[in-house]
């Protein structure tokens, strides 16, 4: 399972080249989690110790990826909604961050 959830105000870098503009009239902007608690291991740790450690149904080896249906469904959410991904930018990283390298549809 992943998580994507990020805020912050990138303005001077990630506009594609001013196009995106954040609307500060809209302020202030709030983001939280209530009762999240979260099951799993940090990107860095060892993907086998991390397989191995689930109890729970989610963690079971059949919900670890996406189905085809489903990636297509994400694959259509990333291309029409994201505007930024770090993780593909190579003039700012040249270098691909080590949590990125982690997610092989990047």
């Amino acid at each position: 399972m992943k998580i994507y959830s990020s805020l912050w105000n990138a303005d001077d870098w990630a506009t594609r080249g001013g196009l995106e503009k954040t609307d500060w009239s809209k302020a202030p902007f709030v983001a939280s989690y209530r009762s999240f608690h979260v099951d799993g291991c940090e990107a860095s740790v060892n993907a086998r110790f991390c397989a191995t450690q689930g109890k729970r149904w989610w963690d079971q080896r059949e919900f670890q990826d996406l189905d085809g249906l489903q990636y297509r469904r994400m694959s259509w959410v990333r291309q029409k909604y994201t505007i930024y991904n770090y993780c593909t930018d190579r003039s700012r990283y040249p270098t691909m961050p080590s949590e990125c390298k982690m997610d092989r549809d990047v």
